[in-house]
């Protein structure tokens, strides 16, 4: 029996898991899902995998946390895409959400249940924007306090002693200068040998008399190390070669601890003993990792995908092998059908060295045309993770192309620090070395280039265009901002402190921050643009694809503008999602089959 090729819908269609939690005897998985086709919180059991739905909100979980007497979960819903998040109680067995703390506009994050679940601690801008405090909330006597306020930097809480008589913070002077500290009492101790040096602690967790944390102090990727609560001492423990450890879980009846480490594009599960110092690398179905937890009775919970993979919750008891709990596929496509990336590494203007990876097009369908994606971030990168953009595209037979220029995280301290400060040089001329490499390569075709991006990937897409547009054929700009002035003035209060080691300062870097603003080469983007924009996108706010979008139109280029309402930075809403980028693939069909009918109306006058 002959069935019809799948369609867009089929490949979004694709259930996607953003976060999860596991309770306490393990009994109960509770999942943030669009399984609806909205996010909402969903449980199941590990033994019996049906998912049965616990909210109806209809909107994105930022957080979810059982309290230990699985008596209620906590749970923190945002309101279309403006990451304000509100934190809620909700019964395990699902249904009516009791607010617990509120603040129109503001948002709580960071969330700590007490051992025994009468406690709340957590963070949040509600009443000191730029900096943030930790708030200590008591749910039987409805009493809140105020145990730490920051001052300098944003800062948040990170970790808690069992017995709530010290906790450990993480102040984000920049992306690449986090610094970690314990408070006990009125005593605030550096849990790295020196604080004011520029390194990044990005995980904290206690373990009995010792906390755990994975820190790249004094090093070119992050490392595990332990930091002794009686004497102060600080140990580097565990380091993988060109690898960063960005996250970890402590089984401590075993006295194993289970190391994410994260290196270019895919991730690396180890399992380290912590009293040999023996190291071992897992083997799993996954090549990239959302979450991880480790359970007190030593299962590892994580959340893996792949390229042609979605994301999925699979589950490993010690010893044992990976058992997949939940099962995201792509409705009627078998894996030969996807594309698994090539990874790829060329040289750069300076001789950097930039790695890459190439989406081939489906040999049955391929057209001929590369889908050049500058990624999001920018300190970030694109990895062998879904994205159901992708595969799409490559069925369609397009190819897709994906640097992971500088500023890129998994490639060290220093490379991801180079695009601070340098938005709009280095990055852009990594990104035209690389359409050359294609091209000198012979794995792209001059005349057949698109440029596709979201966030940073769409201001790169907009910069692009207007200093470089003879190499596309048209451009699609996904929620990126246009102007680096009006940028800086929109961001969240709390990303400002840490916007002139990012970007820059308005005033002392005006000359460059005009260079490497995309309006300022306005003339230049002569070839058709599609822009997408959520309204209520707090990061990069609706006024920035308004910008553009009307300097394109009165300097006549061809632009079609797409605003979301219901929407933030990113899509939370299937029918949205399903909607934006089948917008994105007709708009890349169309400008395909003008320029092939172009061709054709040319060799006819010709001949």
């Amino acid at each position: 029996m002959e069935f019809e090729r799948v369609n867009i819908e089929q490949f979004f269609r694709t259930y996607s898991i953003t976060s999860f939690a596991v309770s306490k005897d393990e009994s109960q998985i509770a999942l943030s899902t669009n399984l609806s086709g909205t996010y909402d919180v969903w449980s199941i059991s590990p033994q019996h995998p049906y998912p049965v739905p616990l909210t109806t909100k209809g909107q994105v979980p930022h957080e979810i946390c059982f309290s230990p007497a699985h008596d209620y979960l906590l749970v923190s819903f945002d309101h279309d895409g403006d990451e304000n998040a509100q934190l809620y109680a909700l019964s395990p067995q699902g249904g009516a959400l009791k607010p617990l703390r509120q603040a129109e506009g503001r948002r709580h994050m960071g969330v700590i249940l007490s051992e025994d679940g009468k406690r709340i601690y957590y963070t949040s801008d509600k009443e000191n924007h730029s900096f943030l405090n930790t708030y200590l909330y008591d749910i039987e006597q409805d009493e809140e306090k105020i145990v730490f306020a920051a001052t300098g930097a944003p800062t948040y809480l990170a970790a808690l002693a069992k017995d709530e008589s010290s906790f450990v913070t993480l102040s984000a002077h920049a992306n690449t200068f986090v610094t970690a500290h314990l408070h006990q009492g009125d005593e605030v101790t550096s849990l790295t040998p020196d604080d004011t040096v520029s390194h990044v602690v990005g995980y904290v967790e206690y373990a009995e008399d010792t906390l755990y944390l994975a820190t790249n102090y004094d090093a070119p990727f992050s490392y595990f190390a332990s930091y002794d609560l009686a004497t102060g001492a600080f140990t580097k423990l565990f380091e993988a070669a060109g690898m960063d450890v960005t996250a970890f879980g402590i089984d401590t009846s075993r006295q194993v601890a289970t190391l994410l480490t994260s290196g270019g594009v895919e991730d690396k599960l180890v399992e380290f003993n912590l009293s040999t110092g023996q190291a071992t690398v897992l083997t799993t179905p996954f090549q990239t990792v959302g979450q991880l937890h480790v359970a007190e009775s030593g299962t590892v919970y994580v959340l893996g995908q792949s390229d042609i993979q979605p994301r999925n919750i699979y589950a490993r008891k010690p010893g044992g092998d990976w058992d997949q709990i939940t099962r995201n596929r792509i409705l009627g496509v078998e894996d030969a059908e996807l594309s698994s990336a090539e990874t790829i590494k060329y040289p750069s203007f300076d001789g950097l060295e930039v790695e890459a990876l190439i989406f081939p097009a489906n040999p049955a369908t391929e057209n001929g045309y590369t889908v050049i994606w500058p990624h999001g971030g920018p300190q970030a990168a694109e990895r062998r993770a879904y994205r159901a953009f992708f595969q799409f595209l490559t069925y369609c037979g397009y190819q897709v192309f994906a640097p992971n220029f500088r500023g890129s995280t998994g490639y060290g301290a220093e490379f991801v620090k180079m695009v601070e400060g340098d938005w709009g040089h280095g990055p852009r001329l990594d990104m035209v070395e690389g359409v050359e490499w294609l091209l000198q390569s012979g794995r792209a075709t001059r005349d057949k280039l698109f440029l596709v991006g979201g966030s940073y990937g769409g201001y790169m897409t907009l910069l692009l265009h207007g200093r470089h547009a003879d190499y596309f054929q048209a451009c699609v700009d996904i929620f990126g901002p246009c102007n680096l002035f009006t940028f800086l003035e929109s961001v969240p209060d709390h990303w400002k402190p840490s916007m002139k080691q990012w970007l820059g300062d308005p005033i002392e870097d005006k000359e460059r921050l005009t260079q490497d603003s995309p309006i300022t080469y306005l003339s230049g983007m002569t070839k058709p643009m599609l822009v997408i924009q959520g309204a209520n996108d707090p990061r990069v706010v609706k006024a920035e694809s308004d910008q553009i979008v009307e300097a394109l139109r009165a300097q006549g280029t061809d632009v079609e503008y797409i605003v979301f309402d219901d929407e933030g930075h990113g899509f939370s809403k299937k029918e949205n999602e399903i909607e934006a980028y089948g917008k994105i693939v007709a708009f890349l069909d169309q400008h395909r089959q003008a320029a092939a009918d172009s061709a054709l109306s040319e060799a006819a006058t010709q001949g």
